[in-house]
């Protein structure tokens, strides 16, 4: 039976941020997660690094002062998925009169650290830059800064991180029961191999929206906290308007609808809160919320998006602390730590809520929750550490993307600009020796090659075409499904060969 300090159960943004986190304080980790990694909330997202502006309205002052600062960290620390992003907000006097937006935008600017972006200010949306897309009556707004990330990816590079340093990252791997035996948990794993045992010193729960599940049904310990599943629902359009800015909308129910700039030829727009009673595992955005964002965004465009224009929508349910709240957009997106444990002895930590902006603190609260049981365990360190690939010259990915263009002549800059953004640095571990594109195998389209698959398949624990597609890359928006399959069967086959994960 494997032994280790502490056993991880959920593979999202936040478990795969503790486990790296333990693994370089010196913790023994493993981490296990039933599906993919981050194959549920954490790759179902705004795609947003954000302190979260609206938070400000429900005076969530902590959240998004947390969530400013660890902007800033993101933008460091993974400097090849984290970029930044000027959004607008069109003036509606009838939804938020002027004044309320520059307090809440002067909160925005000095409620955290900004050191790397710049600030708010007043814009005029009906001359250049901002004006395209827009209806005419829009004449004025407001400028801000946020940031965008590629969120599955933010996954894999913080287990891959957690994996160099010790720790072993087992996906497709589900925990079925565990028991405090003495000093030890003794918790059942079943995977892909069948059956096993580990007994580990501590657990946390990290199972996003199977949180109580695992607590009640798994570890057998009733907790009174309650959480709420909340759906949020995005679709994917032709792009709506030039310019790679990002807007804020605001809609008649005072929530609000974002529209940001994706994969160079499309919008990103959402989100819903829909309360969620179903099953987590496969969400769907419901014509009704696809009907909903496309109402929204319709008050402010020029030329109406309509139903027909949708080429992709995905949904996550987020599980949301219930502190209560009647409405579904209202309820607290801060993250709430529940320490349980046996008269001091084998403890167990849940997470409840979180976002991804603030995984890596909440990786640190984590630690500090669990620090009375582990007194040789190290300092926090995550703060100043870059991820995988995130060795950038001067942190500039326009600057790194020169250089891996002047290293590799003969590759098509599309596919550089794609490698960049996907891998950053470890774009040359892709790539490799290679001087053509005939030299990278198969092609599939959209800048894919068979050797990239291989790749992720080699050490990013990709199993399926999904992971390959919609996780690993966004090529499965670019691709006719003739193409999707063929991605499909080459996975099979180079799955079938069985070879072996270096990761």
């Amino acid at each position: 039976m494997a032994d280790c300090d502490l056993l991880i159960i959920g593979g999202g943004i936040n478990g795969t941020g503790i486990a790296r986190d333990a693994a370089g304080r010196g913790l023994s980790v493993l981490l296990v997660e039933k599906d993919d990694l981050g194959s549920h909330t954490s790759s179902a997202s705004s795609k947003l690094i954000h302190g979260g502006l609206r938070y400000l309205e429900q005076f969530e002052f902590r959240l998004v002062a947390e969530a400013l600062a660890e902007r800033e960290v993101l933008l460091k620390i993974a400097a090849h998925l984290v970029r930044p992003v000027r959004f607008i907000m069109p003036h509606v006097p009838q939804l938020r009169p002027r004044w309320m937006i520059r307090t809440g935008l002067f909160l925005y600017d000095h409620l955290g650290r900004r050191t790397r972006l710049p600030g708010s200010h007043a814009v005029r949306l009906d001359r250049p830059p901002y004006a395209a897309g827009l209806k005419p009556e829009y004449r004025h707004g407001f400028v801000y800064s946020d940031c965008l990330v590629d969120d599955a990816r933010l996954v894999v590079a913080s287990a891959r991180d957690a994996v160099a340093r010790g720790a072993k990252v087992l996906p497709r791997t589900e925990c079925v029961a565990a028991k405090r035996e003495g000093d030890r948990w003794r918790a059942q794993l079943r995977g892909r191999k069948g059956e096993r045992e580990v007994a580990a010193r501590a657990i946390v729960n990290a199972a996003g929206p199977w949180v109580k599940e695992v607590l009640n049904e798994r570890l057998h310990q009733p907790s009174r906290d309650q959480v709420r599943l909340v759906k949020g629902s995005h679709v994917v359009v032709p792009r709506l308007y030039e310019g790679d800015h990002a807007f804020i909308l605001q809609n008649d129910d005072r929530r609000v609808v974002f529209m940001i700039p994706y994969e160079e030829r499309y919008t990103l727009v959402g989100t819903t809160d829909v309360p969620h009673d179903g099953d987590p595992s496969r969400p769907e955005a419901s014509a009704a919320e696809v009907e909903y964002l496309c109402r929204a965004v319709n008050r402010y465009l020029r030329r109406a998006v309509s139903t027909s224009d949708v080429v992709w929508r995905y949904a996550g349910v987020r599980p949301l602390y219930d502190d209560g709240s009647a409405d579904p957009s209202a309820v607290t997106r801060d993250y709430v730590l529940r320490l349980d444990s046996d008269q001091a002895a084998t403890p167990v930590v849940s997470v409840f809520g979180g976002k991804i902006t603030t995984y890596r603190r909440l990786a640190e609260h984590v630690l500090e929750k669990l620090a009375a049981w582990f007194p040789g365990m190290g300092p926090s360190w995550t703060a100043d550490a870059p991820l995988p690939g995130a060795t950038l010259p001067g942190g500039n990915a326009a600057r790194f993307e020169q250089r891996l263009a002047q290293r590799y002549p003969r590759l098509p800059q599309p596919l550089l600009q794609a490698l960049a953004r996907r891998h950053g640095a470890l774009a040359y571990a892709v790539l490799g020796n290679a001087a053509s594109v005939a030299e990278l195998g198969q092609a599939f389209g959209a800048e894919l090659y068979a050797q990239e698959i291989d790749y992720l398949i080699e050490h990013e624990w990709a199993a399926a075409a999904e992971d390959v597609l919609w996780r690993r890359t966004k090529t499965g928006l670019h691709l006719d499904p003739g193409q999707r399959e063929a991605v499909a069967r080459y996975v099979g086959r180079i799955l079938s060969e069985q070879r072996p994960t270096k990761s």
